[in-house]
C-alpha cells in the first residue's frame, strides 16, 4: 500500500470509533432495519474495500485540464504519482461504490417501494448531482458534500414517507453513482489522470457518504 492510502486508512478507522461513540450508525441504520451488529459490518466492509480498486475500462485521453493546474505538472512518477501515457484506466472502488449499490439492490428488495418512486427519486437526484459535480484537474469528480443527500431526503419523503430512509439512502447512492460518475465518464478524458476511479476515496467518496447522509435526514 502507498503511503497516502495507509494514512487514508488510519483517518478511516478513527473517524469511525468517534461516529460508534456518537452512536450515529445505530441511528442511521436502525432507520434501515439493519441491527448494530450488522451495520458495524458494513461499515468496516467499506473502510476495508476502499483500499480495493477493480480494472473497469480504459478511455483515450488528455490532459487539457491538468495542464492548467500547476498542482499535477510534477516530475512523471514523483510522490508516487503514476505515469499519464494519454490513457486513463477507469476502475471501481468495492468499499465506495461496490459496496453502497449492493446494500442499495438489498434494501429494494427487502422494501415495500414501487417501481415509479424509485425511477423518479434516482432520476432527479442524478440530475441534481451532475449538476453540481465538475472536473478537478488531475484528480477526478468532485461536488459539494451535502446537496445530493439533502435532495435525496427531501424527495424520497415526498414521494413515500413510511419508507422515506430506505429510498433516501437507495436513491442518494444510484443518484451520485450516475449523475456524478457515470453520466461524467467523458470529462475524464480531458482531466490529465492516469487512473480514475468511480467511489475511489473509498468511505468518504460522494456515493458514499450521500446515501449515509441522506438515511439522517430522512
Amino acid at each position: 500500500m502507498s503511503p497516502s492510502r495507509i494514512v487514508f486508512f488510519i483517518v478511516a478507522f478513527i473517524i469511525l470509533i468517534v461516529v460508534v461513540q456518537l452512536n450515529i450508525i445505530a441511528v442511521a441504520f436502525d432507520k434501515l432495519g439493519l441491527s448494530n451488529h450488522s451495520a458495524y459490518l458494513l461499515i468496516m466492509a467499506t473502510i476495508f474495500g476502499s483500499m480495493i480498486n477493480l480494472p473497469l475500462i480504459t478511455l483515450k485521453a488528455d490532459n487539457a485540464l491538468a495542464q492548467k493546474n500547476p498542482l499535477f505538472n510534477l516530475p512523471e512518477g514523483m510522490f508516487g504519482k503514476p505515469v499519464f501515457k494519454g490513457i486513463t484506466e477507469v476502475k471501481i472502488n468495492v468499499g465506495g461504490a461496490l459496496l453502497p449499490v449492493t446494500f442499495s439492490i438489498y434494501l429494494i428488495l427487502h422494501h415495500h417501494l414501487l417501481w415509479y418512486q424509485l425511477l423518479t427519486a434516482v432520476f432527479l437526484v442524478s440530475l441534481v448531482s451532475y449538476w453540481i459535480s465538475r472536473p478537478v484537474a488531475g484528480m477526478g469528480i468532485g461536488m459539494p458534500i451535502f446537496i445530493a443527500p439533502i435532495c435525496a431526503a427531501v424527495v424520497s419523503s415526498m414521494l413515500n414517507p413510511e419508507e422515506r430512509a430506505a429510498l433516501a439512502y437507495i436513491s442518494g447512492t444510484l443518484g451520485v453513482l450516475i449523475g456524478a460518475d457515470i453520466l461524467r465518464l467523458r470529462d475524464i478524458r480531458h482531466l490529465g489522470a492516469p487512473v480514475a476511479s468511480i467511489g475511489g476515496a473509498g468511505s468518504f467518496d460522494g456515493i458514499f457518504i450521500t446515501g449515509f447522509i441522506a438515511v439522517l435526514l430522512a
